[in-house]
């Protein structure tokens, strides 16, 4: 149970015939008996033969099932239903015979190592059952990420069940075995396949997907991870789009809410089996490269064969409005063009090799381990674009709810003096009457012009991100087929 939706998993076998959302409802029983239907928010797969249904959480609800429309109520009361807060909810196999396990609940300061005596990792399968439960040290504990030996047994394949059966939890002190959902993956294996990854947390960012990966790719950008935190919109569709185009890119469900800085961690950890660099940045921010080349080209610069270079912090510049007033058709990059004069915080660019085996980090740049050390990229090399105060329409989304675990939501009133917060803005999404004008200090046209220069179309004017642009495509392929060139 999330704090406004229940997710709902669902294993099933190859032979059920279960296509989409349309194929059920989310059924809701009161505590007196009367019950109600609503459709589900959506249906995702995340797995060969799993299924996560989200369905919205009105109040006063005293137990959720589903209606399949052919085969009737599939109860979920012989199942295990588990609130948020506390609940270990993802877990990794690393490559170095730990498991990383990511928890709810344990209420730690950020950035900060806890006494691991004080814990203990629970593997098994029934955890009610403590005859039939695996046991072992914790190495590190931070934040929302615990990382344990993983026990000989499993390590050697001598557990009695099939892997994917096999839950793990964690004991603390004076608490007891947290609730768990969490089957821990293997890490796959290494293979340095990629220069440059990206990984990034979003959620209802379709539309502009498709401007980020392109602009992206074309600056040296190889493979992306994608981590859905309960999008709405048609993410998975535009993601299918470009992977169809060849774009090798990668859709992971992540829906716990407020776990941006586990949900990068763990991303870290996929990504480093094929990714000699992973960027940690968001869809409404951009490498600007300026000097000669590409991302590749930087990274040379600043990380040499031999050195011990493990991070490298780029600046980030915040663009507003632009005097606009609706979504630019062009882009992001294209419509704004004008920003504030001093830089904004860093995002980074890391060697997972290089991170510190606690896995912290403050979203915006992770802790290292031994020797390796940080560089920063001066703003005459490279800089990111930072389109943070877009149109009204796009902005107020940020009001949803903010994904960083240790930065409040801004209809809190909690800690409003935070940079993460706009000055003057307050607690409520009320557009102010001059935000078009906001945030224009500096008129910064050189990602806008290179973009133009190096993207657009010279017959149709039109970017490639365009939706005319796809529309363009498509009527001249028909032309030519219709003509018997295809």
């Amino acid at each position: 149970m999330l704090p406004d939706q229940a997710l709902i998993f669902l294993n099933y076998p190859p032979s059920f015939h279960f296509h989409s959302k349309h194929d059920l409802e989310c059924i809701y029983f009161n505590g007196n008996s009367s019950h109600f239907i609503e459709p589900p928010i959506k249906v995702d797969s995340n797995g060969l033969n799993d299924k996560i249904v989200r369905c919205s959480l009105p109040p006063n609800v005293y137990n959720i099932s589903l209606l399949f429309k052919s085969n009737g109520v599939v109860s979920t009361l012989d199942s295990s239903t588990h609130q948020w807060d506390p609940l270990v909810y993802e877990a990794l196999f690393d490559r170095d015979n730990t498991t990383i396990v990511f928890v709810k609940g344990l209420n730690l300061r950020p950035e900060r190592l806890e006494e691991p005596s004080r814990f203990q990792c629970i593997y098994g399968w029934d955890f009610t059952n403590n005859k039939f439960l695996l046991k072992s040290d914790v190495i590190s504990v931070a934040q929302e990420i615990i990382r344990c030996r993983t026990p000989t047994s499993i390590l050697s394949g001598k557990t009695h069940t099939q892997a994917h059966d096999l839950k793990v939890s964690i004991k603390m002190e004076g608490k007891g075995i947290f609730p768990s959902i969490a089957r821990p993956q293997y890490s796959p294996p290494k293979q340095k396949a990629h220069k440059m990854c990206v990984c990034t947390m979003l959620r209802n960012q379709a539309r502009f997907m498709k401007e980020w990966v392109m602009y992206h790719t074309r600056i040296g950008v190889q493979r992306w991870f994608i981590y859905d935190n309960n999008s709405e919109d048609n993410i998975d569709i535009v993601i299918e789009s470009l992977q169809g185009s060849g774009y090798n890119i990668t859709r992971y469900l992540w829906p716990w809410v407020k776990t941006q800085e586990a949900g990068f961690s763990h991303c870290a950890l996929r990504a480093s089996a094929t990714c000699e660099w992973v960027g940690f940045i968001d869809v409404d921010e951009f490498f600007n490269v300026k000097m000669k080349g590409n991302l590749h080209n930087v990274i040379m610069e600043y990380a040499r064969a031999g050195s011990n270079v493990g991070e490298i912090r780029t600046p980030c510049y915040s663009f507003g409005p632009s005097g606009l007033k609706e979504v630019p058709r062009e882009g992001m990059m294209v419509g704004y063009t004008c920003r504030l004069a001093a830089r904004e915080r860093h995002k980074s660019i890391v060697k997972p090799e290089a991170l510190n085996q606690t896995l912290i980090n403050v979203v915006h740049h992770f802790h290292l381990a031994s020797p390796f050390v940080t560089v920063n990229v001066d703003n005459g090399v490279m800089m990111i674009n930072h389109y943070k105060y877009q149109v009204w329409e796009v902005f107020k989304e940020k009001f949803y709810r903010r994904v960083a675990t240790y930065v409040a939501d801004w209809q809190q009133e909690h800690n409003v003096g935070s940079k993460d917060r706009v000055p003057g803005l307050g607690t409520k999404a009320v557009e102010p009457e001059d935000w078009s004008k906001r945030f224009c200090e500096v008129r910064d046209m050189r990602l806008r012009n290179w973009v133009i220069r190096n993207f657009r179309n010279r017959r149709t004017h039109l970017l490639p991100w365009q939706p005319e642009f796809e529309n363009h495509i498509r009527r001249r392929r028909k032309m030519r087929k219709d003509k018997g060139h295809l």
